[in-house]
Formats: C-alpha cells, structure tokens, sequence
C-alpha cells in the first residue's frame, strides 16, 4: 500500500499550473511507495476568498484521503495549510508537514486579515507531527525575512535553507523528498 501525500499548490497567475512540476518531482522522487494527490484549489484571486474558502477545501481533501497522510504545501499553499493545522482539530493521522516558501501574513489592511495565522498559532499546532519549512535565499516572491520569522515564532519545527532555487526550488523538491523519506 502507497502513502499518501497531498500537496497544496501556490496561488496567482498559472500557480496550479507552475506547481504541476513540483508535484511530479515529488512523485518522482518518492517512487511508487508513495502517491501524490494535487488537486486544484479554488481560483477566486481575491486573497480573502483564499483565507476563508482554502482552509475547508484543505479539510475536505484531507477528509476524502484514506489512511495516515503526509501534507506539502507551496507558497499561499503552505501558508494556508498551516492556518488550518493551527485552526482545526484534525482526525486524520498526519505523518509530517513540509511547507515550502510560505508567506508570513501581517498587517492592517483588511483583505490580510483572513490569511493571517493567529499569534499563538504554534500552541495550536498538533505536537507529535513534524513540521518542516524550506525557503530558497534567492525567492524573488517571498522575502526571506518572512523564514526567518517563522524561525523565531515556530522554533520546534525543522528550517532548510537552500542556497539558491527562487521561488519554484528550480522545480526540484528532492530536499523535501528526502526528509519525507526519513520519516
């Protein structure tokens, strides 16, 4: 029996098409023992429809998977898995969380508001699941800065720094895929 791995893709102009070769390279490079379910989010642009409307697609993907799951995210992907790790009890036995480039939500402005994680979103994070993040030095979408905010707010998750890769990890998630292995 394969494991199951559901990968959130990122948001904007073609983001499920762009992430399309980030899933492929996760099922490549996992093999045959694991499968790798993709599917389209919503395309409301409107970043406070991602807010609200993603967070209950993300639960009904990972409802309609059956078994232990492995969850990935890239970029508005990632950030909105983590808001729904951090906002719902989750009945599914989640194996590891790997977020890729994700956005650190702040400010005023009213259409940030859904997307934003609350301030104790760690606390409320399941505590036995390992969280992994990743950020390419050279990603040209999401200041580095927002990584290592993440560092400082989510200390007991892993952090990878790549060197380089921008903000598609030059479509190679081989880094991801060895951690998920050594699971």
């Amino acid at each position: 029996m394969s494991r199951n791995v559901l990968f959130i893709h990122g948001a904007g102009d073609g983001g499920y098409e762009a992430d399309k070769l980030l899933a492929a390279s996760l099922q490549k490079e996992l093999g045959a023992a694991y499968k790798v379910h993709f599917p389209k989010m919503s395309q409301d642009e409107t970043e406070s429809f991602f807010g609200w409307d993603w967070p209950k697609q993300i639960g009904k993907e990972i409802s309609s998977i059956k078994g232990e799951i492995i969850l990935v995210g890239h970029s508005l992907g990632a950030s909105m898995l983590l808001k729904f790790l951090s906002e719902n009890k989750i009945k599914k036995q989640i194996v590891g969380v790997f977020l890729t480039a994700p956005p650190f939500w702040s400010g005023d402005e009213d259409w940030v508001q859904p997307l934003k994680l609350s301030e104790d979103f760690h606390s409320n994070l399941p505590k036995d699941v390992p969280i992994f993040f990743y950020q390419c030095k050279d990603d040209e979408e999401i200041p580095f800065s927002q990584f290592n905010r993440y560092k400082r707010e989510f200390p007991r998750a892993t952090f990878r720094e790549i060197k380089n890769g921008g903000h598609q990890f030059n479509n190679d998630l081989s880094i991801v895929t060895i951690d998920i292995k050594s699971l």
